[in-house]
């Protein structure tokens, strides 16, 4: 008897300690990991049962002296049988417990919370030293800003204002009023020179109109990897359609019964001359980029004679990025991009993104809800504290992650992604834990939040498929109501790239605290220096 039991407490000794828990492979993943522990589980739940058959044999052939014994010896084997069966229960309750809390799938209000796994790396970041920081280098002045972006507004109206003039009423792309987007205009700019973002409208001439193919629509055949886009269709509304005199030269004395002496026929236009892609009546990006361009350039040869400064582009491939230089040896950055409104809503498709970012081929266009997120933050902004420390936030990190690039080179991390975290943080906790009192806290959470979301490979669109920001600012019912959209899909694609861009991030975080200290800028006539924009 005293045999039996103390090869069961070997049994159970054995089994607690060749535990997958104990022993877990750091490199496996979840999936792996979940394989592995069943084999085991099983493989222990088979030993245990042959253990079990051999106790039980070993019992059945001693000799039993009472009725009363056999009783006591049965009773102890279902005992220990019992005892087994808690250890395993609470070995894999304790399992599920850590999982749950390491990589467990993490919606709007499921993120890291004070004191979360990041704390320790930041303890550098003492209060003073991010009260320094941001009294010094998130402060540029606020006089300065709207001094730039009142000059701004005012060029890009004269410049599209000539453009207009620059191109043919009847023929060519129609150009509409310009919508400022990005940190400029929603005032979390950190570094210089100040970039502005200005989404610039278009659309096609009578009698031509726009069909809108998005990724969440019913018929769309868009495939999975070009989630967040959408094509776009140029056809005929009206006009001369069905009609011989447009098409063709029927001769002086051949009289249109539909159009008067006084109609000029207008010549039926080839997709080439529509912007659309070769072959076919989808509009093409690169093509509109480079009317755009062209425009552009003729535009400010037309006024270039009103201002004195000088306007170069700063990239040939990005239509519209300009610089423009004072002689005084100051700089501001536009970027003017040509976009596609959807219907009456604030969404656009844009030709291409001004932070560089790869952007789909043709004739896939990305579809921005910047304007959307610039009214979700300023509302938000009137519900929070006074002083509130949300944007102090978004400004150190993506002054780090500037920084660190500029050490280590550009990864899949940019600054949508960081200014994504903390739109999830700000539906996702009380107003009152933004005071800036908690600004240690809260940037915390943010680094927190932005590190699980790289490990796990999945941030989702704040705007898309987000039920809580539909009834704050009115976004399009077909897009609340699509399947969320994963910004870092491209990291599940690409194992290289999201080791380079994990590392990048723990290089940034092991940085941080020399990062803020040394580049404390020095102060001329008041006003923050810190090199390019971000």
């Amino acid at each position: 008897m005293q045999g039996a039991i103390a090869r069961m407490c070997v049994l159970v000794a054995a089994a607690i300690l060749n535990h997958p828990l104990l022993s877990p492979q750091e490199n496996a993943t979840l999936h792996d990991q979940d394989e592995e522990l069943m084999a085991r589980m099983r493989e222990h739940e088979e030993m245990l049962e042959k253990e079990q058959a051999k106790l039980e044999k070993e019992f059945s052939q001693l000799t039993p002296e009472p009725e009363n014994i056999g009783s006591e010896e049965e009773y102890s084997g279902y005992l220990w049988s019992s005892v087994v069966f808690l250890v395993f229960l609470v070995i894999e309750m304790f399992r599920m417990h850590g999982a749950h809390t390491e990589i467990a799938p993490f919606g709007d209000e499921d993120i890291y919370s004070e004191g979360g796994s990041l704390a320790p790396r930041l303890k550098a970041l003492d209060k003073e030293v991010l009260n320094n920081f941001c009294d010094k280098c998130t402060y540029t002045s606020s006089n300065e800003i709207w001094r730039v972006r009142e000059f701004v507004e005012g060029f890009a109206d004269d410049l599209l204002e000539s453009l207009r003039s620059v191109c043919d009423r009847d023929d060519d792309m129609e150009v509409g009023d310009f919508v400022g987007i990005g940190s400029v205009f929603e005032s979390w700019k950190v570094c210089k020179p100040l970039m502005c973002d200005l989404l610039v409208p278009f659309s096609p001439p009578d009698p031509f109109a726009l069909q809108f193919h998005l990724w969440c629509s019913c018929s769309s055949n868009v495939p999975p990897n070009m989630q967040g886009c959408g094509k776009i269709k140029v056809s005929k509304s009206g006009g001369n359609e069905g009609c011989l005199c447009g098409s063709a030269n029927m001769g002086e004395d051949v009289l249109c019964l539909l159009h008067n002496g006084n109609d000029v026929p207008s010549v039926e236009r080839s997709p080439d001359d529509l912007l659309c892609t070769r072959n076919t009546s989808f509009l093409s990006k690169d093509q509109v980029m480079k009317w755009f361009q062209i425009s552009v350039t003729k535009a400010w040869g037309r006024i270039s004679h009103k201002y004195d400064f000088e306007v170069t582009f700063r990239n040939l491939d990005a239509a519209g990025a300009l610089k423009v230089r004072f002689h005084s040896g100051k700089v501001v950055v536009l970027n003017m991009i040509p976009v596609v409104q959807l219907q009456d809503t604030d969404a656009y498709f844009v030709s291409h993104f001004p932070s560089g970012s790869e952007s789909p081929p043709d004739p896939y266009w990305p579809l921005s809800f910047a304007v959307y997120e610039r009214n979700l933050l300023k509302l938000i902004s009137k519900r929070l504290p006074q002083n509130s420390c949300h944007l102090h936030c978004l400004q150190i990190v993506t002054f780090l992650h500037r920084k660190q690039a500029s050490l280590t080179g550009r990864t899949a991390l940019t600054n949508y992604h960081i200014k994504t975290v903390l739109l999830h943080l700000l539906l996702g906790k009380r107003a009152s834990s933004w005071g800036t009192e908690h600004m240690e806290s809260r940037l915390c959470d943010l680094l927190s939040f932005l590190h699980r979301s790289l490990q796990e490979k999945r941030l989702h669109h704040v705007m898309i498929g987000n039920s809580k920001v539909t009834e704050l600012i009115q976004v399009p019912e077909i897009i609340s109501r699509a399947e969320p959209v994963n910004l870092l899909r491209c990291l599940v694609l690409q194992a290289e790239l999201h080791a380079q861009t994990l590392q990048h991030f723990n290089e940034m975080l092991k940085n941080a605290p020399a990062l803020l200290q040394d580049y404390t800028p020095h102060w001329s006539n008041g006003l923050c220096l810190l090199g390019d924009g971000v």
